[in-house]
């Protein structure tokens, strides 16, 4: 692989990352709203929830780790379930 093309990899993983940390934090309004009684649905936050477990697990087990896949999905397991779990 070409440095530059390298290069890409690693800010496309850095990016998406971000952006993928930032869509399970948005979870938080709607924990807010869970626990002033204004209750979601809670299917799509568990299955959420279950998506980022098993990319977390992969991407640890994996045998070279690929940390972009790991980190962009580690926060939503818990957002996803804190979620989920005040939806009721």
């Amino acid at each position: 692989m070409e440095d530059k093309e390298k290069t890409f990899i690693i800010w496309l993983g850095r990016i998406a990352s971000v952006i993928a940390i930032l869509m399970y934090v948005t979870y938080i309004a709607q924990i807010q709203k869970n626990l002033s009684g204004v209750k979601g649905t809670p299917i799509q936050p568990f299955v959420a929830g279950v998506n980022c477990t098993l990319w977390s697990i992969y991407a640890f087990f994996k045998r070279d780790r690929d940390w972009f896949v790991f980190w962009a999905n580690f926060p939503g397991i818990f957002f996803s379930f804190a979620t989920f779990a005040t939806s009721f």
